[in-house]
């Protein structure tokens, strides 16, 4: 367990799963952020997503950060969280046997919402951030993401925009939706969505899609029939 950052009285943490065996230099990394709607969660929830990835040689990291219900914050301070933990696993690569060119973020729902935000979304660093270093992921791992937090120009996705006001997300919603800052050169990502997500539709991660690949990117979305939202969670 590594701090990565303390904001007041509150130490936040990285959860580090390291593959048996000697330690070794410049392994595959990739790290996870978990859902709960930017207001509740905790990072065990992928913790067998990291056990099972270690076995198979990565260095596996699943990352608390702020939420609204115990520390009365607001999605683009989540954001900012994101961001200060994909960097300081980046600056601590050589102490952590770690390739800082092979660094993956993964999340579920918001924490999917924060990985895809890391790889996209300029801005919301937080203070006193060495941006000398890249928060940038090298690949993003993604499970029923929150991509589309505003209306997408030509693509209708009923309520967008609705469901996320300003208000709740602490600036205009667009400013920290992934899909409207995708650009050429977004990290390759993978999404499994479950084709019966009522919470997070699949419609968005197929828009996502789109919009990725329109500009030249490597975007595959793996569909499960009859699943809804969560359903990648063990057990």
């Amino acid at each position: 367990v590594e701090v990565y950052k303390t904001v007041g009285d509150t130490a936040l943490s990285l959860y580090i799963f390291e593959p048996a065996g000697p330690a070794q230099k410049n392994r595959p990394a990739i790290i996870f952020f978990f859902g709960g709607g930017w207001n509740s969660g905790t990072p065990a929830q992928f913790e067998p997503q990291c056990r099972a990835l270690a076995a198979r040689g990565m260095v596996a990291i699943t990352a608390d950060y702020r939420v609204a219900s115990r520390h009365q914050i607001k999605p683009t301070d989540c954001v900012a969280d994101a961001k200060s933990a994909a960097r300081w696993v980046r600056a601590n690569a050589t102490r952590l046997g770690i390739d800082p060119q092979r660094i993956a973020a993964g999340g579920g729902s918001a924490g999917g919402h924060l990985a895809a935000a890391i790889a996209t979304v300029p801005g919301f660093e937080s203070p006193g951030e060495d941006t000398k270093i890249s928060p940038l992921p090298n690949a993003l791992v993604l499970f029923n993401p929150a991509l589309v937090l505003a209306p997408l120009p030509g693509l209708e996705l009923a309520n967008v925009g609705d469901r996320v006001p300003a208000e709740r997300m602490g600036t205009d919603p667009k400013n920290i939706s992934p899909a409207h800052h995708v650009k050429k050169g977004t990290p390759p990502t993978i999404i499994f969505h479950g084709k019966a997500d009522t919470t997070v539709p699949y419609a968005t991660a197929a828009a996502f899609t789109t919009v990725m690949k329109a500009a030249g990117n490597r975007c595959e979305l793996v569909g499960t029939e009859g699943a809804r939202h969560g359903f990648f969670n063990y057990g």
